[in-house]
């Protein structure tokens, strides 16, 4: 992956996401805090999004209504690499504007990540990846009893994940 569809959130989502950052990297945790992340959403992922995909995007977003998230749950995903996030709750308008930006790229990108793919996506915001088994207990134990975050999305953009480049889709 080196380009990604993100949703940032605003400023009270944002804030209460570092608030976690910051209880993590308390209990030992290394949270994303370090690695100067934003906190987010990842909607879409692929080796290169071209300017025909990027047009078709901000044309596509500029129809729709864009939710805000309840990021509740406090998951990790099944693999080798340890990841703790913040899941967010799916309901009808989520995916709809998921499968809209799915739509809008379809044919446009070169090599998409099928992790982001309607059907397999798990809406979430990372908390920490890489971590140990021994951290991730210690992560959730740190975040008991996890509180939802309303995240209101404030800008959509794509991101380079190597340097952390964003360029601004939409906002609201």
């Amino acid at each position: 992956m080196a380009q990604a569809v993100v949703a940032f959130f605003d400023d009270a989502a944002d804030s209460a996401v570092r608030a976690l950052w910051r209880r993590l990297d308390a209990a030992g945790v290394p949270s994303l805090a370090a690695r100067k992340h934003r906190p987010h959403v990842i909607f879409a992922a692929a080796r290169t999004m071209p300017a025909a995909a990027r047009k078709a995007l901000r044309s596509e977003l500029e129809l729709l209504s864009i939710p805000d998230l309840w990021l509740h749950t406090l998951g990790t995903f099944p693999g080798e690499e340890r990841v703790l996030l913040l899941g967010a709750v799916v309901d009808t308008e989520l995916l709809a504007v998921h499968s809209a930006v799915h739509d809008a790229l379809a044919g446009r990108v070169q090599h998409p990540s099928a992790y982001y793919f309607p059907g397999a996506w798990i809406p979430h915001c990372t908390l920490a990846q890489g971590i140990t088994d021994d951290q991730l207990a210690a992560g959730f134990r740190a975040l008991q009893p996890p509180e939802p975050v309303r995240a209101g999305i404030g800008e959509i953009a794509i991101v380079d994940t190597k340097t952390g480049e964003a360029e601004t889709v939409t906002t609201r």
